[in-house]
C-alpha cells in the first residue's frame, strides 16, 4: 500500500540529515583537529593557562607592576619583523610558550601590524608598516588593548547654533474662557484668538490693544486661519461648524456644512482657493473656498484629525492623528500617499520650517524630525517634554517651540535637536495651578515675536532677551553617544 510505504519511509529523512551532519562534523575535524598541531590539546594544563591568561588581561591593571622597560618594545618589534602573516594580524603569545607563561615568566606584548601609511618615524615598521605596541598589562581605568583595537568615531552630530533665552514680556487679558487657537495677519499688523468664551478677539501685534470681537459660534473655537490673497478669515469649532468671515463686513458671509462632530484643526492652502478642516469624525475634508463644494473626503485616519498643514508641493497636505499616525495625501485623486507611524501616541501638533523641506511632529512621548517629501525619519529632539504637547511652531532663524499641556515652552536648535530653554508659564492670579496649560502658539511674520495662548484665559507675548550673550547663557550641549538610537 502507498500509506504504508510512506510511514516506513518517514524515520529514514531524519535519519539521513543526522548521517550528513555527523559527516560534516567529522570533516570540520579533520580539518581543525589538534593533531595537525594548530591548537594545544584540551588537557587541564591548558585550560589553566587560559584561565590565568584571563585574570590577568581583566586585572592586570589593578596589580603594582612596574612599567615595561624598551627591551620589551625592542623585542615586540622584532617578532613584527620576523612575522611572515599578512597585514592585519594580532601576533599574540602563541601555544609554543604555554609553560612560560604558566610558570610566570614574562608576558609577550601585543602587535598590531598594518599596511597602513606610517604618521612618523617611531612608527615604521620593516616594508612600510606600522606598527603599534601595546603592553600586556592594562591600565588600571581601562584595558588598553581593547581601546586600541576599537575605532574611535568622533562624532557626526551637528553642534547647536547659540540662540538667546526668551522671555514673557506682554500679558492680553480680554477673553473669558480658554483660548484656543491663534492665527497672524499676512501683513504682520494684528493677530486674531479663538476661545471657548465662543468668540474671537482681533489684537493690535504692536500694542496688544483689542481692535474687535466677534461672535456666531455657538461652541469654543478650535481653529483659525486668515487668507493672504483674500480679505477672509476662516474660523472652525467644536459646534461642527466652518465659517468664513469678510474682514471688510466683519461678518459671516458663507460657512461650509459637512462635519459630523467638532473640527479641531484647519489650515488654508498657500496656492489654490481650498479649505482644509479636520475633526473628530476622522475625516479630513477639502472645501472650495467660494462655491462651499466639498471637493475631497479624506478619509483613513482611525481618531480625530487633530493637526494639518499644506504645502504648495506634493505631498500638498499633511495630517496628524489621534490614531498615532502622520498621513500624506494626494490632492488631485484624494488618496493617501504614504503613512509614517513612528509614533506611539496622538499626534496633536506639526509644524513645518519656513524654508527647509522637513517638518516635525510633537507625540506626548517624543518629537521627532522628518524630511519632504519622502517622510524619511531623520531624528528625535534630543529631550523629552514629558507632557501632552498641543502646538509646535518654528521660525526661519531655527527655533522650534513646543507647547505643553503642564505650561511647560520648550525652545529648541531645529539642526541639531537641543533643547536650549525650559520656560514655565505662570499663571495668573485668580487661576487655578491646573489652568497652566498652552493650547496654541504661533510666531509672528518675522519669527521675532512668539504669541502664546492658555488655559488661564490669557495671551503671552514672548521674544528674545537682548542682554543675553553667549558668556551670560553658555550652550551645555553633549551630542548623543549612539547616533544610531536617534
Amino acid at each position: 500500500m502507498p500509506g504504508a510505504t510512506m510511514d516506513s519511509e518517514l524515520p529514514v529523512e531524519p535519519q539521513s540529515i543526522k548521517k550528513l551532519s555527523f559527516k560534516s562534523m567529522k570533516r570540520a575535524l579533520d580539518l581543525f583537529s589538534p593533531i595537525h598541531g594548530q591548537f594545544p590539546p584540551p588537557d587541564p594544563e591548558s585550560k589553566k593557562i587560559r584561565v590565568s591568561h584571563k585574570l590577568n588581561t581583566e586585572y592586570g591593571g589593578v596589580k603594582s607592576v612596574a612599567t615595561e622597560s624598551s627591551t620589551h618594545t625592542a623585542s615586540a618589534k622584532s617578532q613584527a619583523e620576523k612575522a611572515s602573516a599578512p597585514s592585519n594580524v594580532l601576533a599574540l603569545p602563541g601555544p609554543e610558550q604555554p609553560n612560560e607563561m604558566q610558570k610566570g615568566g614574562p608576558q609577550k606584548d601585543l602587535v598590531i601590524s598594518s599596511t597602513a601609511q606610517p604618521r612618523g618615524p617611531s612608527e615604521v615598521g620593516v616594508q612600510g608598516r606600522s606598527t603599534a605596541v601595546i603592553p600586556a598589562h592594562g591600565s588600571s581605568e581601562r584595558n588598553l588593548s581593547t581601546s586600541a583595537i576599537m575605532e574611535r568615531i568622533p562624532s557626526r552630530w551637528p553642534r547647536p547654533v547659540w540662540h538667546p533665552p526668551w522671555k514673557n514680556y506682554r500679558v492680553i487679558s480680554g477673553h473669558l474662557g480658554w483660548v484656543r487657537s491663534v492665527a497672524i495677519d499676512p501683513s504682520n499688523s494684528w493677530f486674531c484668538t479663538g476661545s471657548a468664551d465662543r468668540t474671537i478677539k482681533i489684537w493690535d501685534l504692536a500694542s496688544g490693544r483689542l481692535k474687535l470681537t466677534l461672535t456666531g459660534h455657538i461652541d469654543q473655537i478650535r481653529g483659525l486661519a486668515v487668507s493672504s490673497k483674500h480679505t477672509y478669515m476662516f474660523s472652525a469649532g467644536d459646534d461642527k461648524l466652518v465659517k468664513c468671515w469678510d474682514l471688510e463686513q466683519n461678518k459671516v458671509i458663507r460657512s461650509y456644512h459637512g462635519h459630523l462632530s467638532g473640527v479641531y484643526s484647519l489650515a488654508l492652502h498657500p496656492t489654490i482657493d481650498i479649505l482644509l478642516t479636520g475633526g473628530r469624525d476622522s475625516v479630513c475634508r477639502v472645501w472650495d473656498i467660494r462655491s462651499k463644494m466639498q471637493i475631497h473626503a479624506l478619509s483613513g485616519h482611525d481618531n480625530t484629525v487633530c493637526s494639518i498643514f499644506t504645502r504648495p508641493t506634493d505631498p500638498q497636505v499633511i495630517t496628524g492623528s489621534h490614531d498615532s499616525t502622520i498621513k500624506f495625501w494626494d490632492l488631485r485623486y484624494g488618496k493617501t500617499m504614504a503613512t509614517l507611524t513612528h509614533h506611539k501616541k496622538s499626534v496633536r501638533a506639526m509644524a513645518p520650517h519656513p524654508k527647509e523641506d522637513c517638518f516635525v511632529s510633537a507625540s506626548a512621548e517624543n518629537i521627532k524630525k522628518f524630511k519632504l517629501p519622502t517622510g524619511e525619519f531623520m531624528h528625535n529632539m534630543l529631550s523629552q517634554q514629558k507632557t501632552i504637547i498641543n502646538s509646535a511652531a518654528v521660525n526661519e532663524e531655527g527655533v522650534l517651540a513646543t507647547a505643553g499641556d503642564n505650561g511647560s515652552l520648550w525652545f529648541w536648535d531645529w539642526k541639531s535637536g537641543h533643547n536650549f530653554q525650559q520656560a514655565q508659564t505662570i499663571v495668573q492670579p485668580g487661576s487655578l495651578d491646573s489652568e497652566a496649560g498652552i493650547y496654541a502658539i504661533t510666531y509672528d511674520l518675522t519669527g521675532s515675536r512668539l504669541i502664546t495662548c492658555e488655559a488661564d484665559k490669557t495671551i503671552k507675548m514672548w521674544k528674545e532677551d537682548e542682554t543675553a550673550t553667549p558668556e551670560t547663557h553658555p550652550l551645555h550641549f553633549k551630542p548623543p553617544r549612539d547616533i544610531r538610537r536617534f
